[in-house]
């Protein structure tokens, strides 16, 4: 086989060597053994073997402790070893469904009896019990998937973390580092400080919150009006004292736990991280952080509903329209987007850097080949040897081309379409049904048929 100064393969193929003008030699296979070691980047280093690269990767994880292997943002904290000790949670997450059930009931179920009780379940007032659309999808469709929320999100996010490690985005030298960042969040988690910090925010807001920012001006169920003033029916008290306070305790809990799950990326995020440009992921390894957006599902869902029912009762009893609440729709799916996509958001100048160097790299490698392409086949005559057809050099230079494209595409921010379309859809979904307000359920139906006929 010939080569330039000295034998090189690339893979079974013999060493491909042209001349250049003068003395000048080029040799095409040793910028292809360039190429597949580029793309060989992300699973081993240089001089070591791909089964040494794997067996690292593999050590990688055994090397993890049981805490890390373990995380959960939902697992620990007083309500955890409350709900664990009553028998509504079986080690890690089990029995959801009864959690959702007992509580939801224990939360709606009184409402119920106490507004039978006087009167106010279906008439005697301007919004009777069964009519308040807010009290219903507060309790009974948000309150549930809050709850519901935490088994997705705690097997998503547990697979998340364990993926920085099998992806050899954390190399071994940088897991000791890893590992006191996963620490320090549970370590959060686990404060019952904070949580009786926000159950008691929560019973301090309450009478707030109940009489000004979810008050309707009218007679209720819950309250009637006398001389301009609020006065809570027996229901209204289970209310302000029981029902609201579980709800909200939940959801701030839950805005504690992203908290910590943002702070816990940021640190990850000024780690010593092996990210490569060329990934076919486009994020240089960084893609299924994407799936945060799924993982929040619930939780998004949920605030997306109540918004709805607080749009529902002021347009049924106050005679307010869909349009009128655009800023308010706006101002919620602005702050979903952030809670879904703005903690990964912190990989972005990593990205960016990443791209900047894998431009840096494989420009001038592939400059090098397509010009050393260009000299063999297209200028003066062609090996006679080696025909054009099958030829190795055609497809080096098509994975050369392939490769340079991904690392020209890498994106500024480790999610795609997907994530920002199923945001929306979360955040629109439970809003739909009060477009029929607008018009009724007819005219929606005629107008449909006609866009689509």
């Amino acid at each position: 086989m010939t080569g330039c100064r000295g034998s090189m393969t690339v893979g079974r193929r013999a060493p491909l060597a042209l001349e250049g003008k003068g003395q000048d030699r080029l040799c095409l296979g040793r910028i292809t053994d360039r190429h597949h070691e580029l793309n060989r980047e992300r699973r081993r280093r240089p001089g070591r073997t791909a089964p040494a690269a794997r067996k690292e990767c593999t050590m990688g994880s055994e090397m993890l402790s049981d805490t890390t292997k373990d995380f959960s943002l939902v697992l620990g904290g007083p309500l955890y070893q409350f709900l664990l000790r009553v028998g509504l949670v079986r080690p890690p997450l089990d029995r959801v469904a009864s959690r959702i059930i007992i509580i939801t009931l224990f939360a709606w179920l009184p409402l119920l009896l106490l507004t039978a009780l006087g009167g106010r379940l279906t008439g005697g007032v301007k919004i009777p019990f069964l009519y308040d659309v807010e009290a219903h999808c507060r309790l009974l469709i948000s309150l549930p998937l809050l709850i519901g929320a935490e088994a997705i999100i705690h097997r998503r996010m547990r697979m998340m973390i364990l993926q920085f490690v099998e992806r050899q985005i954390i190399k071994p030298s940088t897991l000791p580092k890893f590992e006191v960042v996963i620490a320090s969040a549970l370590r959060l988690r686990n404060s019952p400080v904070i949580e009786l910090g926000l159950l008691a925010l929560v019973f301090g807001a309450a009478s707030f919150w109940l009489k000004g920012v979810l008050a309707v001006q009218s007679d209720t169920w819950y309250a009637a009006v006398t001389a301009g003033t609020k006065v809570l029916a027996p229901a209204g008290y289970w209310y302000e004292y029981v029902s609201l306070p579980i709800a909200q305790f939940i959801a701030l809990r839950w805005y504690f736990r992203l908290f910590i799950w943002s702070r816990l990326l940021w640190q990850v995020s000024r780690l010593d991280l092996q990210l490569v440009p060329s990934h076919p992921d486009s994020c240089c390894g960084l893609g299924f952080l994407g799936g945060n957006a799924f993982a929040l599902g619930p939780f998004l869902m949920a605030h997306s509903v109540l918004l709805s029912g607080f749009m529902a009762n002021r347009i049924l009893y106050e005679g307010t329209r869909l349009p009128d609440y655009r800023i308010e729709i706006l101002a919620v799916a602005l702050l979903l987007y952030l809670v879904a996509l703005g903690p990964i958001c912190v990989f972005a100048p990593r990205l960016l850097r990443q791209r900047l160097h894998g431009l840096n790299t494989y420009g001038p490698l592939a400059s090098e080949y397509v010009i050393g392409f260009e000299k063999k086949w297209m200028e003066g005559p062609r090996p006679k040897d080696e025909p054009l057809v099958g030829s190795g050099d055609i497809q080096s230079l098509a994975d050369l081309s392939n490769s340079f494209a991904v690392v020209q595409n890498v994106r500024p921010f480790p999610f795609g379409r997907e994530a920002i379309i199923a945001v929306a859809v979360f955040t629109v979904l439970p809003i739909l049904p009060l477009t029929l307000t607008m018009f009724s359920l007819q005219e929606l139906v005629a107008r449909l048929v006609h866009v689509v006929l």
